[in-house]
């Protein structure tokens, strides 16, 4: 982890000073430049040199044959862990929130859903979010209903306001009388236990249930297919906002660059692994090179923790390294506090 110790009060003031240039302008910040801009009371000659030392240090980097320079991964740390003065909401994001998040108390998914794709529009990165583990949430009640004859409709509804739904593949000449009996016993002997439990103990529930023969059939489904039909892991999806705000940045300008975007998005595989783990963890922020993903090393992820009663999940955004970090920490974190508020 890098350390200011090492940098003197110029050369902290000179790279705040390319830091905020570089992340306002997308171009390689000059000597001639900072000494307009900032007034740190030196000359550009001396400002050069100075750059020239936080190059030799690893802040700094040459684009080409540019006189400018751009922040590494490292200056991006020392700014946001020193150097960094976060800027207060404005009253228009504030308002923003406010306008797409309260006034509806919403399923968990459409809550998430629209905290990521305004958490976008207010950044200008990609809003995401992780929906909560359900394995320790309590099962409130079963519906199954027919959506043809060989297919139900099961939907969970699960303690702390979470809806889940999943199809199950039934046979032809179970009847409606069967699947209404069924989620009666499947009500009676599953309501009131987490979704693990039901998991690992529902052929034993469900042993010497009074029911016809369809109703028997139905419910060897259930026993059969517990592992997939319990087992809501997989619910614990990413949730994004739109790309296109990441899309029209400097940084996704070449087609490579925005291949390579879309892949990480619609796989959603590399981002569930990197943001699954941030449960625990409050404010999180990894910088390029940080994440533990190669595929990450051009990105920032800021991500906040929420928590309501069993729900914990994660919400923030990803963009590019070149992010107005004093400006997003805040919404990040404020807009996990309005989920958490929303969830309660």
């Amino acid at each position: 982890m890098p350390t200011t110790d090492q940098l003197n009060e110029r050369e902290l003031r000179v790279l705040e000073a390319v830091v905020q240039t570089y992340i306002e302008t997308a171009e390689p910040a000059g000597s001639q430049t900072i000494a307009r801009r900032f007034g740190l009371g030196v000359s550009p000659a001396t400002i050069r040199n100075t750059m020239s030392e936080l190059e030799d240090k690893g802040y700094l980097f040459h684009p080409h044959t540019s006189a400018g320079r751009i922040p590494t991964d490292r200056a991006y740390r020392v700014y946001v862990n020193t150097i960094m003065r976060l800027s207060p909401l404005t009253h228009e994001a504030r308002d923003r929130l406010n306008a797409e998040l309260l006034g509806s108390r919403n399923a968990v998914d459409e809550i998430l859903r629209r905290a990521a794709q305004v958490l976008g529009v207010l950044t200008q990165e990609l809003g995401v979010a992780v929906a909560p583990a359900l394995d320790e949430l309590v099962l409130e009640r079963l519906e199954l209903v027919p959506v043809s004859s060989e297919r139900l409709l099961l939907v969970f509804n699960l303690r702390g306001g979470m809806v889940r739904t999943i199809f199950v593949e039934v046979p032809a000449r179970v009847g409606v009388e069967a699947v209404q009996d069924v989620a009666r016993i499947l009500n009676e002997r599953l309501a009131g236990h987490t979704l693990q439990q039901i998991r690992a103990t529902l052929p034993a529930r469900l042993r010497d249930t009074g029911t016809g023969e369809g109703g028997r059939e139905l419910l060897n489904i259930f026993i059969a297919q517990a592992e997939g039909i319990f087992d809501r892991d997989e619910q614990n999806a990413v949730v994004l906002g739109s790309a296109q705000m990441l899309a029209d940045q400097p940084e996704f300008a070449s087609n490579a660059r925005m291949r390579e975007l879309l892949r990480l998005t619609e796989g959603r595989d590399l981002l569930k692994q990197a943001l699954a783990s941030r449960r625990q963890t409050g404010l999180s922020i990894t910088i390029g090179a940080e994440n533990p993903d190669a595929r990450l090393t051009d990105f920032t992820l800021v991500t906040a923790s929420y928590e309501a009663g069993e729900l914990r999940g994660v919400i923030g955004v990803m963009g590019p390294t070149r992010m107005p970090y004093h400006k997003i920490i805040g919404l990040v974190e404020h807009t996990s506090r309005m989920v958490e508020d929303l969830l309660e």
